[in-house]
């Protein structure tokens, strides 16, 4: 059986604050952060706006570019959003 995980970014409506995280099931994860049901920092901040995702099979692999990305500057983590997202859409509707 194969596993999928993701590494996501999210952000809020001003586009000014940026989480990332890490869950096997992309779409509920960022239902459950659109619907309130996410961390204290996610709620406090009215972050659920998907921005960036990437998928892989491997758990590990997922949890240390979780860490990765999250050590990163704003300034890297912007440039990463923007390679591929440059308006900052949310994704969400793309994937469902």
């Amino acid at each position: 059986m194969s596993y999928n995980y993701y590494v996501y970014i999210l952000t809020n409506y001003y586009r000014n604050v940026l989480y990332v995280g890490v869950t096997n099931d992309l779409i509920r994860r960022i239902l459950q952060h659109k619907s309130g049901q996410g961390g204290a920092f996610t709620r406090k901040y009215r972050v659920h706006i998907l921005v960036h995702y990437e998928a892989t099979t491997d758990i590990f692999g997922a949890l240390e570019r979780e860490k990765e990305i999250k050590g990163w500057s704003r300034a890297k983590k912007d440039l990463l959003i923007n390679t591929l997202n440059p308006f900052r859409e949310d994704l969400l509707p793309m994937i469902m």
